[in-house]
């Protein structure tokens, strides 16, 4: 089992990497939505090219980030009984729900999308829009984002045996929104009494 859970650190590590590394995409697409927009206004001129190129980063630092907030655990779910239940329940529900429902899902898009994108590749597919860019890349950052869909979610099946088995950790307890209510609540008294003893020892110096 060790050596299983090694692969799965290596996975959670390679998700991790690429997931924190993608959110310069979102700034380069910024940085061109800007100068696109001041060159149209300025100069009267615009290309579809680079309007493509912002929905291709934004496109990449979505589908190229999913793994790593799946590995997070920060994907949206709908509780309607997860949280009353047991902590074991809630590990069988998502052992469940990752081998039955994401696992298969993910596995069959990625089947999918691979000859998808290589179809586009190998045919030199361009956009449809005047001045567009090439299709493939757009295809293949589908298909690269379910592949690490698919790695991420056998990870996370590994972990989540592991943390049954006992073997390690939990690594996401769970906490109810009436604990988390009651957590933020006392980090933000925290941080008050903190500022109040800064803010009187301040006064002291002062006095002083």
């Amino acid at each position: 089992m060790q050596g299983v859970l090694g692969i799965s650190r290596a996975i959670d590590r390679l998700s991790e990497i690429i997931g924190k590394s993608v959110m310069w995409l979102i700034f380069i697409a910024i940085i061109i939505s800007a100068t696109n927009a001041v060159v149209r206004k300025a100069f009267n001129m615009s290309s579809n090219a680079w309007l493509e190129a912002q929905w291709y980063l934004f496109g990449a630092a979505f589908l190229l980030a999913s793994a790593y907030t799946l590995k997070q655990n920060e994907h949206i779910r709908i509780d309607i009984f997860y949280g009353t239940r047991t902590r074991r329940t809630q590990h069988w529900i998502d052992l469940i729900g990752h081998v039955f429902f994401l696992l298969p899902f993910v596995v069959l898009m990625a089947w999918m999308l691979i000859p998808y994108a290589w179809q586009a590749y190998d045919i030199g597919q361009v956009s449809t829009n005047a001045g567009g860019l090439i299709i493939w890349p757009a295809r293949a950052l589908l298909a690269a984002g379910f592949v690490l869909l698919t790695l991420q979610a056998f990870s996370e099946i590994i972990k989540k045996i592991a943390v049954m088995q006992g073997l390690i950790e939990d690594p996401h307890p769970f906490i109810s929104a009436h604990e988390a209510a009651e957590l933020e609540g006392a980090a933000l008294a925290a941080e008050v009494a903190r500022l109040a003893e800064e803010e009187a020892a301040r006064v002291k110096g002062d006095a002083k």
